[in-house]
């Protein structure tokens, strides 16, 4: 980041307290379109832009397309080192429990690593990787309002065309609500270094599903999302500065 900064002559800033991990993009591009979001220009990544908006109060960063363990990994690195308190990974995701309505969201408190990034950061023996509970809660509460959200375990697989039928049944039976390619990871590192990382899975296809596939609304659902996962996040930020173990850290 230091180098980013020399080469292009961006200020020494810390990057928004709440930054959301847009995995594919819908989301920085219709803020962008509708003139909504700012670039954030001190954003000193070789690999992303970002952009800001401010909502209840709060400015939030949203970085997009850092699709897959290791490049989601890398970019939530570079916020916490430059100051953000709270990511959360937003995340399109396949439906494994047929319980689960189309569209709705699954707040991941589980990960199963079925990837590369976790070993990275875990021993490898350890089967899931999870977050801060209380952040996952947070966030489950304040977008119950915009759609279904249900929490639970979910099944992170890098390799998207290893989702054969036979593992799509082995981890629904498991108790897996959703597959994506990014929560081990992330959570894996949010363990390792103590990071608040959540991940936000909008469920939007399944092999079962006769409708349309792949459809995570229009964008104004998807403001409706980042609004949500602000007021969760902004809560849990909130939260931990007042309480007890928090005022005794800082002493």
């Amino acid at each position: 980041m230091r180098e980013v900064r020399r080469t292009r002559r961006l200020r020494t800033v810390p990057v928004p307290p709440i930054c959301v991990l847009d995995f594919d993009g819908d989301l920085f591009d219709g803020l962008v379109h509708d003139g909504t979001a700012h670039p954030a220009v001190d954003w000193a990544c070789f690999h992303t832009p970002m952009v800001a908006v401010r909502r209840l109060g709060v400015r939030c960063g949203v970085v997009p397309r850092t699709i897959g363990g290791p490049f989601a990994v890398l970019v939530a690195e570079q916020l916490v080192a430059a100051g953000a308190k709270v990511v959360v990974g937003l995340t399109s995701s396949g439906r494994l429990a047929p319980a689960l309505p189309l569209p709705s969201l699954v707040i991941a408190t589980e990960a199963v690593r079925d990837e590369g990034t976790s070993l990275h950061y875990l021993p490898a023996g350890e089967r899931v990787s999870a977050p801060n509970a209380s952040l996952t809660a947070a966030l489950a509460d304040s977008l119950a309002a915009v759609a279904p959200v249900t929490r639970g375990l979910v099944w992170t697989t890098d390799a998207p065309y290893r989702e054969t039928r036979r593992q799509v049944r082995h981890w629904a039976s498991a108790g897996a609500l959703a597959v994506e390619m990014q929560a081990a990871s992330l959570f894996a590192f949010a363990q390792a270094r103590r990071a608040a990382i959540g991940v936000v899975a909008m469920v939007s296809n399944s092999g079962d599903h006769a409708g349309e596939q792949f459809d995570t609304g229009e964008h104004a659902y998807r403001v409706a999302v980042l609004n949500g996962i602000i007021a969760g996040a902004a809560h849990f930020i909130r939260t931990r500065r007042t309480s007890p173990s928090a005022r005794k850290t800082t002493r």
